[in-house]
């Protein structure tokens, strides 16, 4: 069963956007930060944005001004907005999301979904 799932991926031009969704099962509990990472083939995987419980946000360098992350804490989904894509953001894009229960931190991925910008 998977524990976070995404949707919103696909095929956009130069310029365009997308937006990204995931939701985390009903079975994780006490959800603290949630992002997004993504990995470009032959490069590591990257943070593209975090957003805390209380809504402070962080994003890297290459997306500020482009990229909004949100997230509705009622039913655990976090969102990625990408605006004016650009080539270099080609990539797939992973839900992170972690919780901590009795003072364990666990964390958990989603599987990952393909964002392509075609120039």
């Amino acid at each position: 069963q998977e524990q976070l799932v995404e949707s919103g991926g696909g095929l956009v031009l130069f310029g365009g956007s997308l937006r990204l969704s995931c939701a985390a099962s009903r079975s994780i509990f006490n959800i603290y930060p949630m992002g997004w990472y993504r990995q470009a083939p032959g490069k590591q995987r990257e943070l593209v944005a975090a957003i805390t419980r209380s809504g402070i946000t962080n994003y890297a360098d290459s997306v500020k001004g482009r990229f909004t992350i949100s997230r509705n804490n009622a039913n655990n989904t976090v969102f990625l907005q990408m605006n004016s894509l650009k080539p270099e953001d080609t990539a797939v894009y992973f839900c992170y999301a972690e919780s901590v229960v009795l003072g364990i931190k666990s964390g958990y991925w989603g599987q990952g979904t393909q964002v392509t910008v075609s120039s």
